[in-house]
């Protein structure tokens, strides 16, 4: 329980929500600055960058083999002609291009081997091995002085087809000891890998998490601000709660404490310091409609558990927002899947985390699942609907026009990639030009996000073809 009174935005903010951090307790993916540089400066020019995924794309031929756009940022911010794209096809990435392979539907970044360099990690849930369909592998592109190198395939059991190994990725020191380790989603439950790392893909240890079953999503970050990642666990819909259980994982002297929220829904998750107590707030979205006797809000939610000297209180009373909560744009209605993307990152530089919170299935001027992203600030009593704004496609100055199965918001990221110490929101728009794809990165401004000057591009500018998804998914 937080020491303090909160006011419940009076009572009625009462869930937040966001996935990813600003620094120091960015993470959601990938906790950590590497020793040299950040955790996602992929090229070392001291900028944080964007990796975006297009699961869907065509590569020489083949559907659906998948691809990853690495985005690099700059003072004046992004550009198509700054990147790289990597697809199993690339030179020194192992494996082949393969029809549903869906290389790119989970990226994560972070030093696996210690060498001071960032890695990109890459899952590919629905890959063939063998004669198994969909039992998905992950791949780790090598950071260099140069930039991303040659890739290795991660070892993994013999697993059973349609187990989706890399659905999700998470990246962090959960065991404090000064190396970083990996988890990894399937349908068999959670792998975790030790590290640290070596180039042919051992860990120091590898091993199934066989308690938990199931495992949609993995994310991290430092929720009881001693310097090092905790993980948290979201298996996804079980019976009776389409939500899904959440379970924070922390090592103490060594040993795994698991401590499951029991009042906690979340599909998605994020981490990051959102009243600016030194401590890390678990912004989880749900964004599953209720059924009979089931817990959420219609049209979806997001909430906000706030981190503490033991990380967030099982007792704690979570704030939730959703599009009913009084000072937050739209209304909830049915099937918006509001929550269904979560992000953290301090938008206006005020030393707040602030919040992204996509509904990809919101309709718009009569267009179906054309989609929305809401974005509410933080402040020394928490996340606050004050200023909150709702972006799309037909919001003025922001290019192009909401249409119909679009899905922006599908994924979304609250990082600085100019460097002025505000975070820039990205937005992927997968269902774009029939389902080729788009990005859309709005500005950072000391008065808020900001619709002036969005950056967009297309999967045809980012060079994929196909029905490329560019932008189903992007570094936590």
């Amino acid at each position: 329980m937080r020491p303090r009174p909160r006011t419940r935005l009076t009572a009625v903010l009462a869930a937040s929500a966001a996935l990813l951090a600003t620094a120091p307790l960015t993470a959601a993916s990938t906790a950590y600055a590497a020793p040299v540089r950040l955790h996602d400066d992929l090229n070392g020019d001291g900028h944080r960058d964007l990796v975006v995924g297009a699961p869907g794309a065509t590569v020489d031929g083949v559907p659906s083999a998948g691809a990853v756009v690495v985005l690099y940022g700059s003072a004046d911010g992004l550009s198509g002609g700054r990147r790289t794209v990597i697809h199993q096809n690339s030179p020194g990435i192992p494996g082949t291009a393969e029809d549903s392979d869906r290389f790119g539907a989970s990226v994560a970044t972070g030093d696996l081997d210690g060498d001071g360099l960032p890695d990109l990690v890459v899952g590919a849930g629905s890959e063939a091995i063998g004669t198994r369909q969909g039992v998905g592998s992950v791949t780790v592109v090598w950071g260099s002085a140069g930039g991303l190198g040659t890739g290795t395939a991660l070892p993994q059991p013999a697993w059973r087809e349609h187990v989706s190994f890399g659905e999700n990725l998470a990246v962090g020191d959960f065991t404090g000891d000064g190396a970083l380790d990996l988890t990894v989603a399937g349908r068999d439950g959670p792998y975790h890998y030790t590290g640290p790392f070596a180039r042919d893909g051992e860990s120091a240890d590898r091993y199934l998490d066989d308690r938990l079953g199931t495992t949609h999503n993995v994310i991290s970050g430092d929720l009881d601000g001693d310097g090092r990642a905790e993980r948290v666990v979201l298996p996804g819909p079980v019976d009776g709660d389409p939500n899904g259980d959440v379970y924070v994982d922390r090592f103490v002297n060594g040993a795994l404490v698991r401590t499951e929220l029991p009042g906690a829904d979340g599909e998605v998750g994020s981490i990051g310091d959102i009243d600016g107590d030194g401590y890390g707030d678990l912004v989880l979205g749900a964004s599953t409609d209720p059924g009979s006797g089931e817990t959420g809000h219609l049209g979806g939610q997001i909430s906000v558990w706030y981190g503490g000297p033991g990380g967030p209180d099982p007792k704690q009373r979570p704030q939730i927002v959703h599009q009913d909560t009084p000072g937050v744009p739209g209304a909830s209605e049915r099937a918006d899947a509001f929550g269904s993307s979560v992000a953290v990152g301090d938008v206006d530089g005020d030393g707040h985390a602030d919040v992204a919170a996509g509904a990809f299935l919101e309709d718009l001027s009569g267009e179906e699942e054309a989609g929305s992203v809401t974005v509410l600030y933080g402040s020394a009593d928490g996340l606050t609907a004050d200023r909150a704004v709702s972006l799309h496609q037909d919001t003025a100055g922001v290019p192009g026009a909401a249409e119909a199965y679009d899905y922006f918001g599908r994924s979304v990221r609250l990082a600085d990639l100019t460097g002025d110490g505000r975070a820039e929101l990205s937005s992927g728009v997968p269902g774009e030009n029939s389902d080729q794809g788009y990005l859309q990165v709005f500005r950072g401004a000391s008065s808020g996000v900001s619709a002036s000057g969005v950056f967009g591009l297309a999967a045809s500018g980012a060079g994929l073809s196909g029905q490329a998804w560019l932008g189903h998914s992007l570094l936590p």
